[in-house]
């Protein structure tokens, strides 16, 4: 397995939820943890208790639908650490609604974060990571990208997107040497889907501690090897048949 210590890693929407898991996994690890949310107060909760356990750790400001700044970020993690080893795109919205009731301003912003937001950031991380000669870039995609269920049109169009341009990012990027993963989650208990979905049954649901944990054996595999592609389900999965 690849040693993961010393690397250097960015999690979009890493203030909470996975996101948040992610972040305290790889730390554990030993990787310098970027926590980047467009919600700094909730990435720098994150941080403190990282370094507080004795991980390295610091949050970055993020809005993964502007290009401008995500460019910013990129090209001062790259000057700053000399490299960039990791992008995790977790960064995700939802809205429940029927279609006919989705107005186009929502539609257009689920699709910037979920969509949009990873083509940009990978784009902007694949510069860093040629030059490098090697990196990986994982996206947390659902299984919503396999199935539908009804008021999520928005949010299926996005991962499902993003599952297409997972698999075409990682035919690009192998011949530099560069890994790209799709991590499917299915239900986790985060306030993704219980802040929305109050009775919502928490045992149906997975610990986004145990996705966290796949990402990082993901990450750790051999040079040699790279996963293209994981479904992570929770044993009581819902959404899936």
């Amino acid at each position: 397995m690849t040693e993961l210590k010393g690397k250097i890693a960015l999690v979009t929407g890493g203030g909470r939820g996975l996101g948040e898991a992610i972040c305290r996994t790889l730390a554990k690890s030993g990787v310098v943890v970027l926590a980047g949310d467009v919600r700094e107060d909730l990435a720098q909760g994150v941080v403190r208790t990282i370094q507080d356990g004795g991980g390295l750790a610091e949050s970055v400001r993020l809005d993964v639908t502007d290009e401008s700044g995500a460019g910013q970020v990129i090209d001062t993690i790259a000057s700053r650490f000399g490299r960039l080893d990791i992008l995790v795109n977790n960064a995700g919205v939802d809205l429940t609604v029927p279609v006919d009731e989705l107005s186009t301003a929502d539609w257009d912003r689920i699709l910037a974060v979920n969509l949009r937001g990873p083509f940009l950031m990978s784009k902007l991380a694949l510069k860093p990571m040629r030059h490098q000669g090697r990196g990986h870039i994982v996206n947390i995609v659902s299984t919503a990208a396999k199935r539908a269920w009804a008021n999520a049109s928005a949010y299926h169009a996005s991962k499902w997107g993003l599952l297409g341009l997972s698999h075409a990012l990682h035919v690009e990027a192998r011949p530099h040497n560069i890994k790209v993963t799709a991590v499917v989650a299915g239900g986790m208990r985060t306030p993704f889907l219980l802040d929305r979905f109050p009775d919502l049954d928490p045992g149906v649901l997975q610990d986004p501690v145990n996705v966290a944990e796949t990402v990082r054996f993901v990450l750790a595999q051999p040079d040699e090897t790279v996963i293209p592609e994981v479904l992570v389900l929770p044993m009581r999965e819902t959404s899936w048949p």
